[in-house]
């Protein structure tokens, strides 16, 4: 069952937050740039990984208020950074699709257990050069990256010697996937199929974590 419930992440502001499954660690996971947390993706992927997990969803300002463009990445940040302070978990799993996921790696978060991206966005929309991906090398969680095989924001082919550099950071590549995980009607995997292989990548992952005392 869904709970619901509101959280006022600064004066007069405040965004809605979803949250699934029990146990005692917990995920949040954030949406990307394009939609919230009621998309199909985002509530797929959170119904699925709360059969092993509490995962807690929401939505950022700009969408909680109904515009379209993101806000900026300071307030991105302020209201993720409150979402995940307000969860009674003292070592959290943080989570996000493309900006989300971005998002989360900037928190300066200590206390994750572990961070997972559902496709990096390396190289921002109607850009060439990729970003400045330096902040990762700072970060001691360990680290998934889940990319489609033709991610044009986050081909594998150039995130993945940058990952091959961060300790503990591993990355999957989705075959015939693209950025928002569709695939061509002839690789035969339906948008259901493609939710279950992505949330059984991120629990096959956290599981071998925990299976080496991580989160402990």
């Amino acid at each position: 069952m869904t709970r619901r419930r509101s959280l006022q992440w600064a004066e007069g502001r405040t965004v809605d937050i979803m949250e699934e499954g029990d146990g005692p660690s917990v995920i949040v996971l954030a949406h990307g740039a394009g939609a919230g947390q009621r998309h199909p993706f985002m509530a797929g992927m959170r119904r699925r990984l709360a059969a092993s997990q509490r995962v807690i969803t929401f939505d950022y300002p700009y969408i909680a208020e109904g515009r379209r463009a993101p806000d900026r990445m300071p307030v991105l940040l302020d209201c993720h950074r409150a979402v995940v302070e307000a969860t009674d978990a003292e070592r959290p799993i943080l989570g996000g699709k493309s900006m989300g996921g971005r998002m989360a790696s900037h928190l300066e978060a200590p206390d994750a257990v572990a961070i997972f991206f559902l496709g990096y966005p390396l190289v921002p929309i109607g850009k060439s050069e990729p970003r400045d991906t330096s902040h990762l090398d700072q970060l001691a969680a360990p680290m998934l990256f889940v990319q489609g095989e033709r991610d044009r924001l986050g081909p594998p082919e150039l995130l993945g010697p940058i990952v091959a550099t961060l300790p503990g950071a591993s990355m999957v590549v989705i075959p015939d996937a693209d950025h928002s995980f569709k695939v061509p009607k002839r690789a035969g995997i339906d948008e259901g199929a493609m939710l279950d292989l992505l949330a059984a990548t991120v629990v096959g992952w956290l599981a071998g974590l925990g299976a080496r005392g991580v989160g402990e």
